[in-house]
């Protein structure tokens, strides 16, 4: 089958197209024919070479997949066959204390799609049948491989950890990316005040036309003095900062958390060594809140949410499988408002 792979770590140029062996599902597994699979940022991240992990290489990336099941494990119930499904990245063994608790995330064993396993860049991968979620019809493969990864984590991050609520003001950092499209949908689902940070006029417009009410530059140097000037927000700060950018922004977000909210977060784009000051924790009694992905059963409401229009996916560009390259380097131009997807099929 067609692939991308890549052999060494490096830039975008390693990416490269090959033909590699179609996998042949086990047992408690399905084969699902790739129709589209999303980037994130974790793509760029593993291409580059995470610290600490080797992995096998060639490697085959992508996390956010959408296709046809063609085939099950022997033995197993073929009702699947045949059916369009959007699969969730998250791998766990299904056993343990937190899997059986419905933190599969937690499981020691827990590995995402293309992370530290293949991925979907590829015509076809073999996953757990736990991993399945119908593809609503009305949703396009492009569409329904924007949802999995990001609306997972920001799901988990607001709705399980930060706990938003109506009447919440959320502030919202790098609101033009995948998690953060996400996370302004899902706090404004919840009844919450949105600020949105983002690098664009172009972006702030989009980022409210999906129901944040401030749109606040992020490359002004003044950005956190705009933040305390909105209404509601002044000397109290925000209940909630929605953290993934890091070590740049990582003292402001202390700072701009009212009295005993919470600053959660789930990654670190600009640096993981961000300093804290000990002080505006504890005097503050401010929570902070680490967060990875999400349970598999949360991507069953997410999908459904999706499916009535509480929710939407949001594409922001479609390259061909071939042109990986060039989609990487388009999501690392942080030029974009959304997924980038490939198209497989």
């Amino acid at each position: 089958m067609r692939a991308v792979i890549f052999d060494h770590h490096g830039d975008a140029s390693v990416l490269r197209s090959a033909e590699v062996d179609e996998p042949r599902p086990g047992p408690g597994q399905a084969l699902v024919e790739i129709h589209a699979c999303a980037l994130n940022r974790l793509d760029v991240w593993v291409r580059n070479g995470l610290a600490g992990r080797r992995l096998p290489l060639p490697h085959i990336l992508g996390s956010d997949i959408a296709g046809v099941v063609r085939d099950v494990g022997s033995g197993e119930d073929n009702a699947w066959v045949g059916r369009e499904v959007v699969i969730n990245p998250g791998l766990s063994c299904g056993t343990c204390e937190m899997c059986l608790a419905g933190w599969d995330n937690l499981c020691r064993s827990y590995r995402i799609l293309g992370e530290t396993t293949t991925g979907g860049y590829a015509e076809a991968i073999t996953v757990p049948l736990a991993n399945l979620v119908a593809k609503p019809a009305r949703l396009s493969m492009q569409d329904a491989a924007a949802v999995p990864l990001t609306f997972l984590t920001a799901w988990q991050m607001l709705v399980v950890r930060a706990q938003v609520g109506p009447g919440d003001i959320v502030l919202v950092h790098a609101a033009g990316s995948g998690v953060g499209v996400a996370a302004v949908q899902i706090a404004r689902l919840h009844g919450a005040r949105v600020i949105a940070l983002a690098s664009s006029e172009a972006k702030l417009e989009r980022a409210r036309s999906l129901g944040a009410e401030i749109g606040i530059r992020s490359d002004a140097s003044d950005w956190p003095d705009k933040v305390r000037s909105v209404a509601g927000v002044e000397r109290r700060g925000v209940d909630i900062v929605f953290e993934h950018t890091g070590k740049d922004t990582w003292k402001s977000s202390l700072e701009l958390a009212r009295r005993g909210g919470s600053i959660v977060t789930c990654g670190a784009t600009s640096g993981h060594d961000a300093m804290t000051d000990l002080r505006q924790v504890f005097f503050r009694q401010l929570q902070i809140l680490g967060s990875t992905m999400g349970s598999k059963s949360l991507l069953h409401r997410i999908v459904a949410l999706v499916d009535s229009g509480a929710l939407c996916a949001v594409v922001d560009r479609c390259f061909p499988l071939a042109d990986a390259s060039a989609a990487h380097r388009w999501l690392e131009s942080r030029a974009q408002f959304g997924k980038v997807v490939l198209e497989v099929r």
